[in-house]
């Protein structure tokens, strides 16, 4: 019998970063493996300019989920980041940054992810730059993951439209149409936990999950 718990999100979600916490406790429950399914939906056609209005409302929403769940959103994210006119909001850098450590370090991927929102949404660093992101996944010590990301090869781009794609059939398929979702799968069968819990109350959200 095998219990894995798939994560759906998208690195640039202002609630994925804010699920971060308990996204972490999960990684070190033992007898269950977590994966990564980051969902583009702020890449592609999903991705856009950073103008005035959207700025503002980022904020106020960042506002909102630093409250419930704790997560800070920096002074200098805000000044760096947000008021930036030509840093777009672009999430495919680091959706192709975490595809790179999936395939070179699969075991830091939650780590990876953890650290490059944090570069973001406090230390007021441009993680739309691939770049930039590469150099971060240097400093984190995937050496491999960060050349991968700079080079750019075909494999890499393929493994990331397979996840993504993968990501999307199973919001569609589970009738989910925001992120973070987390679906549950024992044995081959797959169960959406209800997400009401997750920023109210984790500690009974973990109880849900262990509970499934």
């Amino acid at each position: 019998m095998s219990n894995t718990l798939h994560y759906i999100f998208d690195p640039l979600c202002g609630w994925c970063y804010g699920a971060g916490a308990v996204v972490a406790k999960v990684a070190d429950l033992p007898g269950l493996q977590l994966k990564l399914w980051p969902c583009g939906m702020f890449s592609g056609a999903g991705a856009r300019a950073m103008d005035d209005a959207f700025a503002a409302y980022a904020w106020a929403n960042d506002q909102r989920i630093a409250q419930l769940t704790g997560q800070p959103f920096s002074q200098r994210y805000r000044s760096q980041v947000l008021d930036d006119r030509q840093q777009r909001f672009d999430s495919g850098p680091l959706s192709l940054a975490l595809t790179a450590v999936a395939l070179t370090a699969p075991a830091h991927e939650v780590r990876a992810l953890k650290s490059l929102q944090h570069a973001r949404y406090v230390n007021g660093e441009d993680v739309t730059s691939t770049a930039h992101v590469a150099q971060c996944l240097q400093g984190l010590g995937l050496a491999q993951a960060a050349q991968c990301l700079r080079d750019g090869g075909a494999a890499l781009h393929a493994a990331h439209t397979a996840r993504t794609q993968q990501a999307q059939h199973w919001l569609q398929q589970l009738g989910v149409r925001g992120v973070p979702a987390f679906m549950l799968e024992h044995d081959g069968r797959g169960q959406l936990l209800s997400s009401e819990l997750l920023f109210s109350d984790p500690a009974a959200w973990m109880a849900q999950l262990q509970a499934a």
